[in-house]
């Protein structure tokens, strides 16, 4: 279970406003029905991928059920976990989950600090590592980004090169850009994760 899903039964606060790029619509993260729908997207269910050059995918399922809980995205001396949930048609999620993952680290014994980036307010994460027989404990470096779109929240985690070295930073800034998400008609409650699953075409290629 994700973070978001976890802090779904917290008590509700007043509706924040959306936080998202000003051309969101026009340069993404987008929105199906904003998308080219003749792209050669890899559709993973709740979000599509564009492939680019140098770009491995991964797909993160949850030990228990099985389930599809996270797309993985290996790019640029970088990884980038996304993961889109529905919400409310108009009012955001970010402002209020941002807080919950700061809480949630310094519990942890990490630190947060928030900064404007590329696609608005950002959290700059020093998160733990727990030590294991090959490694000692250390604390990692991650870039915690959200948008609000319309009726979904596409969260992303950034690591590796793109959490400190522009050049890196701005690859996979565009990678995040480029992802599409699928909301579907279905009804949902906010901070539900949208459904993944495994691509419909050849593994590892685009949908057919």
């Amino acid at each position: 279970m994700s973070d978001i899903e976890s802090a779904a039964g917290a008590e509700p606060v007043a509706e924040q406003p959306k936080s998202a790029p000003a051309d969101r619509a026009t340069a993404g993260p987008l929105d199906e029905s904003e998308a080219n729908p003749v792209r050669p997207y890899v559709d993973l269910g709740g979000v599509k991928v564009l492939p680019r050059e140098g770009l491995h995918l991964r797909l993160e399922v949850e030990e228990g059920s099985k389930r599809v809980v996270a797309v993985g995205l290996d790019y640029a001396n970088s990884t980038l976990q996304v993961q889109p949930f529905a919400a409310p048609r108009s009012s955001g999620l970010w402002h209020e989950i941002r807080l919950q993952i700061a809480e949630q680290i310094a519990r942890q014994g990490g630190t947060t600090t928030v900064r404007e980036g590329a696609f608005g307010p950002e959290l700059l994460a020093q998160v733990p590592v727990a030590a294991t027989d090959s490694a000692p404990g250390h604390m990692r470096l991650a870039r915690f980004v959200g948008v609000d779109g319309p009726r979904w929240f596409l969260r992303g985690v950034i690591a590796g090169e793109a959490a400190v070295e522009p050049n890196a930073a701005a690859q996979v800034e565009d990678l995040f850009r480029s992802i599409v998400v699928v909301r579907g008609t279905t009804p949902m409650p906010p901070r539900d994760l949208i459904p993944l699953r495994m691509p419909t075409g050849a593994a590892g290629g685009p949908a057919r």
